[in-house]
């Protein structure tokens, strides 16, 4: 694979045109090796520029500055994750602030938001908690779908707490969401009608072998499941009994780890696995007997 330009060297290129900086952008990830190169610089560019992608290349022909546009370049030669970069992205068609103290939302995730939308009625007031929220953004996706709903999103980082309060502030909808940071469900007392959670599930052994833009820049607080992938589902499958209101469901994302359907069989769960767009299984849904509510 060529070399990119060092990042080093960035701060002395000038662009006489957006379509030049775009040509040189696409042509140094191309070279490290990011996926979809053209696009990335698209955005990074836009980005920079204050401006929407079609906006930028309706003015492609105008004079462009090298900086910031070049500095992140490098920065992303270095796979930092382009959500890094430009601070958002985008869920459910809604755009979520990002940070390093998160997961970046993953579209595959949606298909959680998916299943909870279906068990979750249209009109009906309901309380909705949200365990390891970071960015809030399937909380606040229900939320967005549900007006007559309440949630509650739960981190253990404060910064993440933080971090998914000024995302639902920013999408109207902090009067019907509160973030509190606690490890798991310590602080929480009551009853739920729908529990959500992307918890982490990826085996510690695994995780030195992530795509670099996950293994060094997410935290892995929020990726490692432990030797098999499932300490985090045995702490939630645990205290779903008392969490859970009666008739009420969890809707988990699962990873590649085995064995969760086993352990929530085994705590007296009735379980049902759907698959995500691309045809893996994705989203587990619990439910308890109502000898058990």
């Amino acid at each position: 694979m060529a070399e990119a330009t060092p990042p080093s060297t960035f701060c002395s290129i000038s662009f006489e045109s957006v379509g030049a900086a775009l040509d040189w952008g696409a042509d140094q990830l191309r070279r490290a090796g990011i996926e979809n190169p053209r696009l990335e610089a698209r955005l990074i560019a836009a980005h920079t520029a204050g401006l929407s992608p079609t906006e930028l290349i309706a003015r492609r022909g105008d004079p462009f500055p090298a900086e910031p546009f070049a500095g992140l370049v490098g920065r992303r030669v270095n796979h930092v994750p382009l959500a890094h970069l430009t601070g958002v992205r985008e869920f459910w068609s809604l755009p979520f602030h990002v940070s390093p103290a998160t997961l970046i939302p993953r579209p595959e995730s949606e298909s959680v938001v998916a299943a909870a939308l279906r068990r979750l009625p249209q009109a009906a007031p309901a309380r909705v908690l949200d365990l390891g929220t970071g960015t809030a953004c399937l909380l606040l996706a229900v939320l967005s779908e549900r007006p007559a709903a309440f949630g509650i999103g739960l981190d253990r980082v404060p910064a993440a707490a933080a971090l998914a309060a000024r995302n639902a502030r920013d999408l109207g909808l902090s009067d019907r969401a509160a973030f509190l940071c606690g490890n798991w469900v310590d602080p929480i007392d009551g009853r739920f009608a729908l529990v959500l959670s992307n918890p982490p599930y990826i085996p510690a052994a695994e995780l030195d072998a992530l795509m670099p833009e996950v293994s060094r820049y997410e935290p892995a607080s929020a990726l490692d499941g432990g030797a098999e992938g499932l300490d985090a589902y045995v702490r939630i499958i645990a205290d779903l009994p008392r969490l859970l209101a009666p008739g009420g469901v969890a809707v988990l994302e699962l990873g590649p780890a085995l064995g969760f359907a086993g352990l929530a069989r085994a705590a007296g769960f009735a379980i049902e696995i759907e698959p995500d767009l691309a045809g893996a299984p994705r989203v587990a849904i619990c439910s308890l007997p109502d000898s058990h509510t």
